[in-house]
This record gives C-alpha cells, structure tokens and sequence, in this order.
C-alpha cells in the first residue's frame, strides 16, 4: 500500500514495543501517513530515539517508557498520549517477547509474565483507550498477533496460550465496540526478521540439537508455501491498511500475513 501523506492526519496513535522490529516499522508507517504518534517501550534509550526520528521528519511523537505487566504504567501511557495530543484514535498492542523451554521445565515466572505482557497487557491497553475512541466516535485497533495465535509449536507455551488469547480478546472488542465507529483486528505473521525472532533462532537451535541454519529452513519457513522471513515492513503495511478508511468493513478478524504457512 503506498503511503499517503493526508491518509491519517489529524489522528493520534499508540504503539506499544515500538523501540525496534515490527513495532517500530508501524510506528514509522503511521507517523509517514501523518499520526502523531505515542511510543511505548520498556528500552527507554531507543525508543526515545525513534521520537526524536519521527518528530524531526515532521510529525510529532513522544515517547513513553511502559511496562505492560504493570497495570499503572499502562493507564499512565494512555493518559500522557491524552494529554499530550488531546485524543486517541489507533491502538497497536505490539509487544512481546518469548522463552522457549518445555513445559516441564518452564519458569513459572516466565509464564506469568509473557501472559501479563502479551495478554494482560493488551486488554489493559483496549480498556484504557477505548472510552476516547467511543467519545470520537472513531477508533482503530491492531492486535499483534501471530500465525502462533492460530497453531502451536514445541517450547514456547506462554507466547502460544497468550497470542491465542488475544484472537479472543479481538473478537470481544469487535463486537462490543462496531456500533461506536470502532474496529478491531489482529494480524497475524510468520516469522518475522526482528531481534526477537533472532533470539528465538539461537533458543531454538539449543533445545532442538541442530545448526541456526537448519532452524530457519526446517522448522521457520519449512512449513511455508514462501520460504522466507517476512520483513517488519510488510507488516506494517497491513496495519496501515486497517487504519484507513477502506478498511472500515474489517472487524473482528484475525489477518494471515504467514507466507502460506497454515495454508496446509
């Protein structure tokens, strides 16, 4: 989808784990498209930086440090964005984070906290923002799903149960919210070429005994009728895409960017 500078002017957004990978490529796409944009992270140092990016190449952005398993952090993000541009109309509930182990051995703390970040959080972040897109009468929702919210694979059962849990959530939201100008959707991607699917390369090679290499063609793209990771910027194509109003039509679904993946 080509970028068009008016497409979202006058809108302000908020992208959570928006300091690198996918969540910087949406926050990038919306602030190109004319969102004022609101950053959240934990890693303060860059994502300060990408504010300092999107403000100098002309829309403005600020930048909050979040930790979304902390449910006063979250109502303190959305209030700044508030406050700050004097509305919200897109939501893009991105951040995540993995551990890969069995489950036999899985920390319960782990659990705990990938289910807060990644579940918790992102109802926390629908709740919060969804009285002033019901107030605008105009809302846009993103979930950040994964072709993993739609089928499993070995070691990573809190990024399973929680992005699973979010298609729920999506659907919850869409139905309470489509007579108020509201939509709200999940994308769902394959492995995608960021820091975090990099790390998992490593953990995965580790647990499953083979080369980096093998992971990336045996057990990444092997399933896939295209085999190859996708770029965070396809992504954010898509999530533009349902930001506009061509996808006002488009609620309650979970979108498929998996390369054919679950095509079997």
């Amino acid at each position: 989808m080509e970028t068009d500078q008016k497409l979202l002017n006058g809108r302000v957004a908020i992208v959570t784990g928006a300091a690198s990978g996918i969540g910087l490529s949406i926050a990038r796409a919306l602030s190109a498209a004319g969102a004022r944009c609101v950053l959240a992270d934990l890693e303060a140092s860059d994502g300060a930086k990408v504010a300092v990016e999107l403000s100098a190449a002309g829309t403005a952005a600020e930048f909050v440090a979040t930790d979304l398993s902390k449910r006063e952090e979250v109502r303190r993000m959305v209030d700044v964005a508030a406050e700050r541009f004097g509305r919200i109309d897109i939501l893009v509930n991105n951040a995540g984070l993995q551990h890969v182990a069995p489950v036999v051995e899985f920390p319960e703390e782990r659990w705990e906290f990938l289910i807060s970040v990644m579940l918790t959080g992102t109802f926390l972040c629908c709740k919060y923002v969804l009285p002033h897109m019901i107030r605008g009468k105009w809302g846009r929702i993103i979930n950040i799903s994964s072709v993993h919210g739609k089928v499993a694979s070995p070691f990573k059962v809190a990024y399973i149960s929680a992005k699973h849990g979010v298609l729920g959530l999506t659907k919850v939201v869409a139905l309470e919210t489509g007579q108020q100008g509201v939509t709200c959707n999940a994308i769902c991607p394959a492995y995608v070429r960021t820091p975090l699917v990099e790390k998992q390369i490593e953990d995965q090679a580790r647990h499953h005994g083979i080369s980096a290499g093998e992971v990336v063609t045996k057990i990444m793209t092997g399933p896939a009728a295209i085999q190859r990771l996708l770029e965070p910027e396809e992504v954010a194509s898509l999530a533009l895409y349902l930001c506009s109003e061509a996808a006002s039509g488009i609620t309650g679904a979970a979108i498929d960017i998996d390369l054919g993946m679950t095509a079997r």
